[in-house]
């Protein structure tokens, strides 16, 4: 640095030290260097809005009013596993229970690529041009596994999705079978409360969906595709049984004769089985959701099915066994859970698990232990 530039930076600084304010350098802009350098802020607290709690006559009301909104919130409360929520729920359907029973009960399965989500939307669009209201329900048991939804429900049926007169809900998260079994059950009973007079029920998952979907349902659908002696190979026996009807779907353009045919092979296989429901043939039919053939006719035989059982009372008698099954189910439920939540169980249940697994105790004698302890821990000798 010359002699000359030190003294210039001699005289700045005193310049900057006699009034006791520092000075902007002569290349800073007017806004010194806030163009070039920002402080870093903390970014404000997200405000959470906490909806009010609604009351149970506002959830009734909502309901019967067939306000979709609070029909959603009330299926959201009955889905939760918050013990305030689930009391709060009771009451609700309690109070809604003299408005329930009065839907068609539908289900529908089927194997895969078989057009499922075509087949029910166009079958669910047709019956709420017919000046019906629908509600799509799915059960899917697979869905425990992650602790999801199935969320693309409403994607796949967009159009249905759309109109006035139908509800679409994803399946409900959270638990085993038996827990979405009884969340799809009241989910019923609330669209039912709500107008709902069809009630589609979609399995989603495979395996033990499709006998859940049939103890709640009255008509039990199946959809299959074209080539049914290779279908028949590799369905089972007893899904077979539980159906009071098959569909061949995608009978359009060239598959026209291969879904003729097939139909024809499914009711030779039927006319071995014995009828999922007494007094009534199933059947196989064909249609193309695409292009809206054979739903209308679809329609005609459930029609004809809901008069031909309730004519012979088989239709009341189902209901009132799948009433019985259900309380019986929750009360296993029920007793699990609290079983499993017992202190001294969650305590024994560990050891007893690795003498299982290492072969110290055989299963039966480690389960006659932890039932006996939780035994003597409800009698009070613990």
């Amino acid at each position: 640095m010359s002699g000359e530039e030190k003294r210039r930076e001699q005289e700045s600084g005193q310049s900057a030290a006699s009034d006791g304010q520092p000075r902007r350098p002569e290349w800073a802009d007017d806004n010194g260097l806030s163009s070039y350098v920002q402080a870093e802020r903390p970014p404000a607290p997200k405000r959470v809005v906490r909806r009010k709690e609604r009351s149970v006559e506002e959830y009734v009301q909502g309901v019967l009013a067939g306000d979709r909104t609070i029909l959603a919130q009330a299926i959201t409360l009955v889905e939760s596993n918050a013990s305030r929520h689930m009391d709060l729920a009771q009451q609700v359907l309690n109070e809604l229970l003299p408005h329930v029973g009065c839907s068609i009960r539908i289900g529908i399965t089927g194997v895969p690529g078989a057009g499922k989500s075509t087949f029910i939307e166009a079958f669910g669009t047709f019956l709420c041009e017919q000046g019906h209201r629908v509600a799509v329900l799915a059960v899917d048991p697979t869905s425990s596994l992650t602790g999801g939804s199935i969320l693309g429900d409403k994607t796949r049926m967009e159009a249905l999705a759309r109109h006035p007169h139908a509800f679409i809900r994803p399946s409900p998260s959270g638990g085993a079978l038996g827990g979405v079994h009884r969340k799809t059950r009241e989910t019923m009973m609330l669209c039912e409360a709500a107008g709902y007079d069809i009630i589609l029920v979609e399995t989603v998952g495979v395996g033990q969906s499709e006998f859940v979907v049939r103890g709640m349902v009255d008509f039990f659908l199946l959809l299959a595709l074209t080539g049914a002696g290779d279908e028949l190979q590799g369905m089972k026996r007893g899904i077979m049984e539980l159906v009071d009807a098959i569909v061949i779907n995608k009978a359009d353009g060239d598959n026209k004769e291969k879904a003729r045919m097939a139909q024809n092979e499914y009711n030779q296989f039927l006319h071995y089985l014995r009828p999922a429901t007494p007094g009534w043939e199933t059947k196989a039919y064909t249609c193309s959701a695409l292009l809206g053939e054979g739903i209308a006719d679809m329609w005609r035989v459930i029609q004809a099915f809901v008069e031909t059982t309730k004519r012979s009372g088989v239709f009341f008698d189902r209901r009132r066994q799948q009433q019985k099954d259900w309380m019986h189910a929750m009360i296993k439920e029920y007793i699990e859970t609290r079983f499993f939540a017992d202190p001294i169980v969650k305590e024994k249940l560990p050891m007893l698990e690795n003498s299982v697994i290492s072969g110290a105790k055989p299963v039966t004698a480690a389960v006659r232990e932890l039932i006996e302890a939780y035994e003597r821990k409800q009698s009070g000798e613990l």
